[in-house]
């Protein structure tokens, strides 16, 4: 980036020193000064340029904590000098031998971009020379030396013997194994422990940090686990966050280096604790003070917020957390919520992947999620004249405004629905040449009316929420704006969005589906004991895919809640099938896992046993709410006279030719009628349909 950022200043600097001489030779020696032979915004644009639309510039993902970590650690072969995704062939692609350790095989996009952006491995870090390396201890005559680490790019690994970290050390550090798996050259070999020259930190350095989140990684395929970490950071944090049952122990230290929260910079004695701050009287006798984030809008609308997690009179270390994120729980990464699941059909309501739910967890907010949604608009000043901020707009309605106060900015805490008046903007209309009606209106209404034009900010179309927060920048207040703007409003609206039919919901596992009915609880499948069952998942879902994982997890993770306990697991050295069996037999569960289920509509059993336990699940990103949309009256193309298309636009549905043959085939011969001519491009039929609706006549 260095490089690139010097490369963006020299054409700055280039095209600043090529006016300056120009300028310099254009007026009289005396007349010059500074000030107006130089500009430096042709290096202020050059650099803005680079940063905002430089393709290696990316707007930050911040849906959760793990999906920033996750960005920063992004690395991609695309951009300035790198390679072309319509030219990228296979083999660049591909997973190569000397990724392990330093780039994932697994984390990386399912679209056009797959392998050519990655992500680092947990462990490792760019060298001076910008090679990727990776840590290894030393050992010497079979013993681990823990206090000396080696970092080795994948040249420097050639001709050493590198055992795997899950190898048996005694507890003197020796190797134990009397038959090892050694990694030398690249290639897999047998060898004793003597042969040993290093080994591998942790089990989870080959994978990054998102895919070192999936407990039971071991037992799903490649292609699961990489929708598992790509899904995980899609995780909209929960109103009420809970860590896993089953975990992988990656969570915490996720919660440690995570920028959402922060760590005590000196160790001391905490004075001071609220929703807002956090004093610390450090041993040098100052005081440390912590500003929390409030409710604050990420990148993606999500909430940014910070709660304390220690105590008035509490010790702190240096480096201890003191805050929990959005995404967190007690330190560690809490982005679901462990549900009670049964893998059966019911009903083929969870036919393709469908998932059916239990209201309780719409009703008790289990899976809610708030959103913050930023509005703005811009006061301008033009040849016509200036913008204007007013309550006075023309033909709007009294309950539109009914919110804004006596300037023309809604109040805080009104609950806003869509076309409710944001902030009242009357802008000058230019015309010269006003109509007979508008000259009429004028002379009736006031001179006002005729010079005006509403372009106030509205609340758009499907959105809602309670207004949270009001920002004005001016140059009144010395804020810096851009030329040629007087003034900005923001202004923020949060929404509380319970889960519902029509969103996605994922495991951790690539087990991904869209909530196709909510029962009530009374309706739910329940236990021999009474107890509801959360989540439905459809059985037919496991085997093609071949993500066992989600199996063992429910099995482990029934246990945990019987216990009273969480299990870590970590990645490619997790807990072994004798020892999960063990586990379910010490909670008095049944070895099988399967327990009978009750229709309670029926009063009777079902046919079989059917596998239940707990699986932490998460609410996606692609929630139904952004993306359901209706028209009846909207715009039309200029060119074609046809509706416009998409959301954004306010479109209509397309209506192609095979649509036409399904309509064709039940007969519907008005429904076709209308929607192929006055729905679409008979203006003079549309026109006439007008005409009859207002006058009332056919």
């Amino acid at each position: 980036v260095g490089e690139l950022m010097q490369n963006q200043l020299n054409v700055g600097l280039s095209k600043l020193e090529k006016t300056t001489r120009e300028r310099m030779s254009a007026k009289e020696p005396e007349k010059i000064t500074p000030k107006n032979i130089t500009n430096n915004k042709l290096v202020s644009n050059q650099m803005k340029t680079f940063f905002n639309s430089s393709k290696l510039s990316q707007f930050m993902d911040q849906i959760n904590a793990l999906a920033e970590i996750s960005n920063e650690r992004r690395i991609t072969s695309l951009g300035p000098g790198g390679l072309n995704r319509d030219t990228a062939q296979f083999e660049v692609r591909d997973v190569h031998a000397t990724h392990y350790g330093r780039i994932c095989p697994i984390e990386t996009p399912e679209g056009p971009n797959i392998g050519l952006i990655l992500n680092l491995a947990t462990y490792a870090s760019v060298n001076e020379y910008g090679f990727l390396q990776t840590p290894y201890f030393k050992v010497e005559n079979s013993v681990v030396d823990y206090d000396n680490v080696v970092y080795l790019t994948a040249a420097d690994e050639f001709g050493y013997n590198i055992a795997q970290s899950t190898a048996t050390v005694d507890d003197n550090n020796r190797l134990i194994d009397e038959t090892l798996t050694i990694r030398k050259n690249y290639t897999y070999i047998l060898g004793k422990p003597s042969d040993v020259d290093l080994i591998e930190v942790s089990s989870r350095q080959m994978v990054s940090v998102a895919a070192g989140c999936i407990p039971f990684l071991e037992n799903d395929d490649a292609n699961r686990a990489l929708m598992g970490s790509n899904m995980q950071r899609q995780a909209v944090p929960l109103l009420e966050t809970e860590a896993a049952f089953v975990a992988t122990g990656n969570e915490a230290d996720i919660a440690k280096f995570s920028a959402a929260n922060f760590r005590a910079r000196q160790e001391g004695k905490v004075e001071y604790v609220d929703g807002a701050k956090i004093k610390i009287r450090n041993n040098k006798g100052t005081l440390d003070t912590y500003n929390l984030k409030n409710f604050q809008r990420s990148n993606q609308d999500t909430v940014i917020h910070q709660k304390p997690i220690i105590k008035v009179g509490q010790e702190v270390a240096k480096g201890d957390l003191l805050v929990d994120g959005s995404s967190f729980k007690d330190g560690e990464l809490a982005l679901g919520k462990n549900l009670l699941v049964a893998f059966s059909t019911y009903k083929g309501y969870n036919y393709e992947d469908a998932i059916v739910l239990n209201e309780r967890l719409a009703k008790k907010d289990v899976l809610t999620s708030i959103h913050i949604e930023e509005q703005t608009i811009q006061f301008r000043t033009s040849k016509a004249g200036a913008d204007e901020l007013t309550r006075d707009i023309p033909n709007v309605s009294k309950y539109a405004i009914r919110h804004l106060d006596e300037h023309g900015i809604v109040l805080v805490g009104s609950e806003v629905i869509p076309g409710d008046v944001l902030v009242g903007r009357v802008s000058p209309k230019g015309d010269d040449n006003p109509s007979r009606e508008e000259k009429l209106l004028a002379a009736i209404l006031g001179q006002r009316q005729l010079n005006v034009k509403d372009t106030s900010l509205k609340v758009k179309n499907g959105h809602n929420g309670t207004v949270i927060g009001v920002e004005i920048l001016s140059r009144e207040n010395k804020d810096l704006l851009e030329d040629g703007i007087d003034m900005i409003v923001k202004v923020s609206i949060a929404v509380k969005r319970k889960i519902r039919v029509g969103d996605k919901m994922s495991g951790r596992h690539g087990n991904k589906g869209v909530v196709s009915v909510i029962l009530p609880e009374e309706d739910m499948p329940h236990l021999e004991d009474g107890t509801p069952i959360d989540v439905m998942l459809n059985p037919q879902g496991v085997p093609s895919r071949m993500n066992i994982g989600q199996v063992l997890e429910v099995h482990l993770g029934m246990a945990a809640r019987s216990l009273g306990c969480k299990f870590v697991t970590p990645v490619f050295d997790g807990v072994k099938k004798e020892a999960i069996q063990d586990v379910i037999s010490e909670a008095g569960l049944p070895l099988s896992g399967k327990q009978t289920l009750i229709d309670p509509i029926t009063g009777e059993k079902f046919d079989n046993p059917v596998s239940v336990g707990v699986m932490y699940m998460f609410k996606l990103n692609h929630m139904v709410d952004d993306k359901m949309h209706a028209r009846s009256v909207g715009p039309y193309s200029l060119i074609t006279q046809q509706p416009l298309g998409g959301k954004s636009q306010n479109g209509g549905q397309r209506f192609g030719e095979m649509e036409t043959w399904a309509i064709e085939s039940y007969g519907a011969a008005n429904v076709l009628q209308e929607i192929l001519t006055y729905k679409s491009d008979d203006i003079v039929g549309r026109n006439q349909l007008y005409t009859s609706l207002v006058t009332g006549k056919d």
